[in-house]
């Protein structure tokens, strides 16, 4: 049972490192080369809008089709959906197409919306083994974006001028990826829900199970934590190249945010268990107000690698501490509509950041963005204080 568990949570902590290194690949491309392509340049990050709309879409439909055919057959459809998204951005990039990279981009969303969910698969996996383990679990695989932290800006780097038009290798690369994850897809071995009527009750009106303190919280937390990331993350590249900092420089800076974002997830479960999803979401804010804090101070290399780097592990800890308050919240057989709701809210957010963040960028700058972040993820820590008081969260968080 043990080597079991140990494996099942290898081969997801591996998939979410697949994931990642397609998404940090992207995230480093796609605005620069919608920045190429359109003849706007606040256009620049609509294909990053691309996959994230692409996510939010397809979010809820991907949670039915998994509840109905099971998480693995969701997986291999969503790798299938990456490699068909790889080729056709890398057609657009060669043929300079930009609506055509967004399409592909978007395709690409399908992915996204399947593979967003390992980290629920790995509470499953937990709750039938140990369910003292959940929180760990989630945190366990969600550090597999490690290898995607540093692999995607290499990738990126690499790829980037390896065919004669740029970008076209980065995006065709990332075929084999999805190819391989495809076949990983294949060895999971998950619990799945006997059905739409589960033991355990009926499942519940999703407006009753958001009326929940909890939950309204949990998703606040993810979505608010996500979209400020992805704010400021995609706008990255492109303040950089603004302030004159080389392609190198870029890459690591994106590198370390992504490290950010997941090497805690080595302690995140542990530190949850220890101190409690409420401390564990309030260090989450803290970390993103000093890092905006910093970001706002300078436009050095150092100022970026330091914020960008404090961002990601702010996220890791108001992400890990929402899915975690989240799988709390619902009965089992509620699971696979609560999860697509909240992964839902998530991308629903990102399209708003990602769509907003090349064009705030070129009109107002790089400073704007942050002071834009800062109340933003304020919010959380408002919410949960207010909850707090009115003594409207379980004891146990």
């Amino acid at each position: 049972m043990i080597q079991s568990l140990r494996f099942q949570m290898g081969l997801l902590a591996t998939l979410q490192a697949l994931l990642l290194t397609n998404n940090v690949t992207l995230v480093a491309v796609n605005g620069l080369a919608g920045y190429q392509l359109a003849s706007e340049k606040w256009m620049a990050t609509l294909p990053v809008t691309g996959y994230v709309l692409g996510g939010a879409v397809w979010a809820m439909p991907a949670a039915l089709f998994m509840r109905r055919f099971g998480r693995a057959a969701g997986y291999a459809l969503g790798s299938l959906a990456a490699v068909l998204g790889a080729v056709i951005t890398w057609y657009a990039v060669t043929t300079a197409h930009l609506w055509l990279l967004c399409l592909g981009t978007f395709v690409c969303g399908l992915y996204n919306a399947f593979a967003q969910s390992y980290r629920f698969a790995a509470a499953d996996v937990a709750d039938a083994h140990d369910p003292s383990f959940k929180a760990k679990a989630i945190s366990l695989v969600l550090t597999g974006g490690i290898v995607g932290g540093v692999l995607g800006p290499e990738l990126a780097n690499w790829s980037r001028g390896a065919l004669e038009q740029a970008f076209a290798g980065s995006y065709l690369s990332l075929a084999g990826f999805a190819i391989l994850s495809f076949l990983l897809s294949f060895l999971l071995r998950l619990p799945e829900s006997k059905g739409f009527a589960a033991a355990g009750g009926a499942i519940r009106p999703l407006s009753e199970i958001l009326r929940q303190p909890a939950v309204a919280l949990a998703i606040l937390s993810a979505a608010i934590g996500y979209g400020v990331m992805n704010l400021l993350m995609v706008a990255t590249p492109l303040a950089m190249e603004v302030c004159g900092h080389s392609w190198p420089s870029t890459t690591m800076v994106l590198e370390w945010h992504v490290i950010g974002m997941f090497a805690p997830g080595l302690v995140t479960g542990s530190l949850i268990g220890r101190f409690g999803v409420m401390r564990m979401l309030v260090a989450g804010v803290a970390l993103n107000l000093i890092a905006m804090a910093v970001a706002l101070t300078g436009s050095s290399v150092t100022h970026f690698l330091v914020a960008m780097a404090l961002i990601g592990v702010g996220w890791n800890f108001m992400y890990t501490g929402g899915t975690t308050l989240l799988t709390q919240s619902y009965r089992p057989q509620e699971k696979n509509k609560v999860q697509g709701f909240m992964d839902m809210c998530v991308f629903c957010v990102m399209v708003s950041s990602s769509a907003s963040s090349g064009a705030l960028h070129f009109i107002n700058g790089w400073n704007v963005l942050n002071w834009i972040a800062i109340p933003l993820v304020a919010s959380v820590l408002v919410y949960a204080g207010w909850l707090s008081w009115q003594k409207a969260l379980p004891k146990a968080l």
